[in-house]
């Protein structure tokens, strides 16, 4: 083959798609991957499966109790150094490490010093700003967002190559830091796209086993059917139809952290059961809410106090192979990613615009260069402007007439390049030039 290549990722590999990615797309391309991070979510079975992938587990230091936080932050970071410098120093020499950013602290420099000693080539792939997303939390002048800042900038320019994810991030690493880079949009993988009406079925049946709101609402009076929520399958021919007066189905997925408000969507929600209980022409809502994270038995508990009528909220645990399979099925998604830095964009849009599925999107500085308001989906300010978006959108519904189905038809046509093709064409050449 052409060498070996290590992805470093300091974070949960199952939930970091876009380092999975790189793995597979550098696999296919006949190199061999080390492909480092913690194992709490299952990676895509493409990767276990793959010969030439080696998942490489870190073990998650839980943190010292004792002391101040900045002391306990210090000793956790330092114990992480020395567990990745331990372990990038007794694989396989890589002709290449390819890290991921955030987290920078303290991977960057470790990966440069193991780099300096395999005399290999460091690449980072920059999704966003750590301090951006420290600051959140501790507020701009903290003294542990100033240094990471500091940090990131000096450590950032001792790369030899750079990915980001935006425009917006590639001018912005150059005005700030002198750091060139090479923008790579996320894209959707092969397996996100429209799911036909048969496997529809199937999921929605295999989902009302343990989640009420995909349960058909009334029993079949027809024996020879089966019926979900949304979907009915005669069983004399197998044919599957869309239930008449399904509800329509709405989807989001959230990390459930400070940088996303869910509150908005729940708002915009109890705004759209007035409109019902006011006579306004709509259909009753499904409300999928994918994703894990800390804020989410908070939330839960918001949920359970709201009595609605006409809207079901759902937080189920998907399978991994399920998520496309749903998004393929949904109405609409809602994405109430805010970027922390203002300059990355929401991969969950682009797996949903993969599954031609139309959005509405929290607005913030870059999402322009992913979201085309009018065109593929629409962007809001606040839970008002959303709670009128999903009227007019659902106005009717499901008559094929109206602007869900006007997007939807834009997106089909947009033919979006996929995740394998940008690859080989933004980053391949990359290595090829100095092999």
């Amino acid at each position: 083959g052409c060498g070996s290549v290590c992805v470093a990722v300091l974070g949960d590999v199952g939930r970091s798609p876009r380092m999975q990615y790189h793995a597979l797309s550098l696999a296919r391309s006949d190199r061999r991957v080390a492909l480092l991070g913690f194992l709490q979510t299952k990676p895509h079975g493409d990767l276990l499966e793959h010969p030439n992938i080696r998942i490489v587990a870190l073990s998650e230091l839980r943190a010292l109790r004792v002391g101040p936080r900045i002391f306990q932050y210090v000793v956790k970071v330092i114990a992480q150094a020395v567990q990745l410098l331990y372990t990038m120093l007794t694989m396989d020499r890589p002709s290449y490490i390819l890290l991921q950013n955030p987290p920078g602290l303290p991977c960057i420099a470790v990966a440069w010093v193991v780099c300096l000693v395999w005399r290999s080539k460091l690449i980072i792939d920059w999704h966003n700003y750590g301090y951006t997303i420290m600051s959140l939390i501790h507020g701009r002048n903290h003294l542990l967002v100033r240094i990471a800042k500091w940090y990131e900038k000096l450590f950032g320019r001792l790369s030899d190559y750079n990915l980001c994810v935006t425009n917006a991030m590639k001018e912005d690493l150059w005005e700030k830091s002198n750091i060139k880079a090479i923008t790579l949009y996320d894209k959707p993988a092969s397996y996100f796209k429209e799911t036909p009406l048969e496997l529809q079925h199937q999921l929605y049946m295999k989902l009302a086993k343990v989640y009420e709101p995909f349960k058909a609402l009334t029993e079949s009076v027809n024996s020879s059917a089966e019926r979900s929520a949304f979907t009915e399958m005669d069983h004399r021919n197998g044919r599957v139809t869309k239930a008449r007066g399904r509800p329509a189905l709405l989807i989001s997925s959230t990390s459930w952290t400070e940088d996303e408000d869910f509150s908005v969507l729940l708002k915009a929600l109890e705004d759209y059961e007035k409109f019902i209980n006011e006579g306004i022409k709509l259909p009753s809502l499904v409300c999928v809410i994918t994703g894990k994270g800390p804020l989410k038995e908070y939330y839960n508990q918001l949920i359970d106090k709201l009595h609605f009528k006409h809207i079901q909220i759902c937080t189920p645990w998907l399978e991994a192979e399920d998520y496309p399979l749903l998004l393929g099925s949904a109405d609409l998604g809602v994405c109430l990613h805010k970027s922390s830095s203002g300059l990355d964009l929401p991969m969950k849009v682009v797996d949903m615009f993969g599954c031609c599925l139309p959005v509405c999107a929290i607005h913030f500085e870059c999402l322009h260069e992913l979201v085309k308001h009018n065109e593929n989906g629409l962007i809001f300010r606040d839970s008002n402007e959303l709670a009128e978006q999903l009227k007019m959108l659902f106005l009717d519904f499901p008559t094929l007439e109206g602007k869900l189905e006007n997007f939807r038809r834009n997106l089909r046509a947009s033919k979006q390049l996929r995740w394998d093709e940008s690859w080989d064409q933004t980053v391949l050449p990359l290595f090829r030039q100095n092999e």
